[in-house]
């Protein structure tokens, strides 16, 4: 999946918080954005949707950080929590898609996501194709429908934005290995 639906999906994730302590809105989305993004910063570091990819790992303490948030609300635990979550969430939503490799629609790989505790790859299961195909352009667009709704100003025109974004990497995606030179 493309890491504005993984970004929409954290945001998903914010828009409670927004709803019962709007004061806290800014912490909660920042956090879900960041943890929204964070694992696919194995992109460029380590080996991807491995490094930084950790699905049980980031949901059991993002739920132990969810309770302090809960208990303690403020802006450190709030955005420290979104960020856990929404980190565990993409982490975990990778295994729907397709595999990590650049030419995701011939399916050439059985790794969708490393299972640390379990020292074993998941195999994708293909409910997203691709990054960048039209399901997933259509799962960003809905996933962010919520906080486009909940935010305003900035924060609003950012959502809308990654919307814009995913657009157009869908429209180019197959593309992308050939311009890349691989």
């Amino acid at each position: 999946m493309m890491v504005t639906t993984h970004v929409a999906a954290g945001l998903l994730l914010a828009v409670p918080v927004a709803a019962v302590a709007p004061h806290l809105t800014l912490p909660a989305a920042v956090g879900a954005m960041l943890g929204g993004v964070l694992p696919d910063l194995d992109l460029f570091v380590g080996v991807h949707r491995k490094t930084l990819h950790f699905p049980i790992y980031y949901s059991i303490v993002g739920v132990g950080a969810a309770a302090i948030a809960v208990v303690a609300p403020g802006p450190l635990t709030v955005g420290v929590a979104l960020f856990l979550l929404a980190a565990g969430l993409h982490s975990a939503s990778d295994w729907l898609g397709a595999g990590e490799e650049l030419r995701p629609w011939e399916r050439t790989s059985d790794q969708a996501v490393y299972l640390h505790p379990w020292r074993r790859w998941v195999r994708p299961r293909y409910l997203v194709r691709y990054d960048g195909a039209p399901e997933d352009l259509l799962l960003t667009a809905v996933l962010a429908v919520p906080a486009a709704l909940t935010f305003d100003g900035w924060l609003r025109a950012l959502v809308v934005g990654g919307v814009l974004l995913a657009a157009a990497y869908s429209l180019v995606r197959k593309r992308v290995p050939d311009w890349i030179g691989l």
